[in-house]
């Protein structure tokens, strides 16, 4: 049977406030990050949800494994010794708000790459161009 679920957390992260929605679907973990200027108040986070909530960005899928059964206490130190050496220190959703905000700076990276490459090739047409009409008159 398949679980869907969405948690809000809102927060102050000097200077504004801060909320990160995680959604919870068929065992991946989805993130958005919402940037409230001022302390929002319970009616205006319902409105926001309600009225905005198809236009959040998302970022991609992480797997999100469930524990289902308990294990020892020396098993669980080794496991989570291992899964700080392995993936870093860090939840869920801060992991997957980093994912998001590496492709975005990939995205980023690559458009100023081809802006940079257009304003170069633009500025050699001008001096070839200026260079033509100096010797026009000889």
């Amino acid at each position: 049977m398949d679980k869907t679920s969405c948690i809000l957390t809102v927060f102050f992260e000097d200077p504004f406030w801060v909320g990160i929605i995680e959604c919870n679907e068929d065992r991946k973990l989805t993130v958005s990050k919402i940037t409230f200027y001022k302390e929002p108040k319970d009616y205006e986070i319902r409105d926001f949800i309600l009225r905005k909530y198809n236009r959040l960005n998302f970022g991609p899928a992480v797997e999100n494994v469930v524990i289902e059964k308990q294990k020892s206490y020396k098993k669980r130190q080794r496991d989570a010794r291992k899964q700080v050496q392995l993936h870093g220190i860090g939840t869920k959703s801060q992991q997957a708000l980093k994912l998001q905000h590496d492709q975005n700076k990939q995205e980023h990276l690559l458009q100023s790459k081809k802006q940079k490459e257009l304003d170069k090739m633009r500025l050699f047409a001008l001096k070839q161009q200026k260079k033509k009409e100096k010797h026009k008159g000889h």
